[in-house]
């Protein structure tokens, strides 16, 4: 079986994921979460950056309409973050495979921190 593109990274990412959950529990809004992994990530002074603007290329120009990732973690990792009682719709999941495809970011992770239990899935693109 083949290693894992940027396994450690993910792991420690998701680390963080669960530091957040066990400390806050389910049930603020997605930004109290985004702030509790910005302090995460200060704290274990990893490199990030927060609501990174992407463009999108269309044929010989460039869309007018931007998207902003929630975190891009280590400068190729993007992060997403949703507080969704309903857990991980495929909306999200679209919406991250979207971020993947107009960066250079090979690997994203999806996290949803509206359930009881911790929900995250990671992709590959």
């Amino acid at each position: 079986m083949s290693e894992l593109i940027f396994k450690n990274k993910t792991y420690q990412i998701i680390g963080i994921y669960m530091e957040v959950h066990r400390t806050l529990g389910h049930g603020f809004s997605e930004i109290v979460y985004k702030d509790a992994i910005q302090y995460e990530l200060v704290k274990l002074e990893i490199h990030y950056e927060r609501e990174k603007e992407y463009t999108v290329p269309y044929k010989n120009i460039t869309l007018t309409h931007r998207f902003f990732a929630d975190f891009v973690v280590f400068g190729d990792i993007i992060l997403e973050v949703t507080a969704a009682e309903g857990g991980l719709s495929d909306v999200f999941t679209s919406m991250l495979i979207n971020y993947l495809k107009v960066s250079a970011c090979k690997v994203g992770l999806l996290v949803n921190f509206g359930r009881k239990s911790l929900e995250y899935k990671r992709f590959v693109f």
